[in-house]
């Protein structure tokens, strides 16, 4: 099914954009915020039929046929990532710009990675699988290692702020120094060593306390999400302009 919708999405999205160049900036934006209103409301209203009634399967229908379509944009918004990625470092490299040898390596790595990933797969179904392997061996050495290097200096970093944001300088820090000292002792042999009553008190305020703000900060989220989502629908906020108001 997404296979047969690739060809169609593809003339019908380059017959858009040329009829979209066609008009002038006023009118170009008004299209843009219809269209962006006609999909946001659409995909709303959705979650409040039910699939039971005729109108239900067919806004269903579209829903899902929506979401290919999303996904095939997704995938095509690889390119423009990998086009600026391109454009930035190639021309950071030209003209020796301060850091330029970082530019080389991750250009370097692009390419490395990208050629043994295309033929591991190619040459995988005719019986020659040492690309693949290749690529394995490569993702492993470097980067696993380099993502275990960062997340061990990261380490170092949240213990810095947490040794600043510890400090009881007020009640509010020395609540939550006591009870990460609590949490702390609790996650650890040494605290049972001590008493039995940390692990206990640190399941706790894991339960309660922590869920109950977790709920709350997740909440205003949620409330945040959909206030920028209706800005967003009516027009408000336009990022796909450009930032337009």
């Amino acid at each position: 099914m997404v296979t047969i919708a690739i060809p169609w999405f593809i003339v019908l999205g380059f017959a858009g954009f040329t009829v979209y160049a066609l008009f002038k900036p006023p009118l170009r934006r008004w299209v843009a915020i219809s269209i962006a209103l006609a999909v946001g409301m659409y995909m709303f209203f959705q979650f409040f039929t039910t699939t039971e009634t005729p109108a239900g399967e067919y806004f269903n229908e579209w829903f899902q046929r929506f979401n290919k379509w999303a996904i095939i944009i997704s995938g095509l918004t690889v390119i423009l990532a990998v086009g600026n990625l391109l454009k930035i470092h190639i021309l950071k490299v030209k003209k020796l710009q301060p850091g330029w040898g970082y530019s080389f390596i991750t250009l370097l790595a692009l390419f490395t990675m990208s050629l043994f990933g295309i033929l591991g797969i190619q040459f995988q179904k005719e019986g020659i699988p040492w690309y693949q392997w290749t690529f394995r061996w490569l993702w492993k050495t470097f980067n696993v290692a380099l993502d275990s290097s960062m997340f061990a200096l990261l380490a170092f970093f949240m213990a810095s702020a947490a040794y600043r944001a510890f400090r009881a300088r007020n009640m509010e820090a020395s609540l939550m120094l006591a009870t990460a000292i609590i949490v702390m002792l609790g996650r650890v042999p040494v605290g049972d060593y001590i008493t039995s009553a940390f692990p206990t008190l640190t399941s706790w305020i894991l339960m309660f306390p922590n869920l109950a703000a977790q709920r709350g900060i997740m909440m205003g989220v949620a409330l945040g999400a959909i206030a920028t989502s209706l800005k967003i629908i009516l027009g408000i906020e336009r990022p796909y302009l450009g930032g337009a108001k």
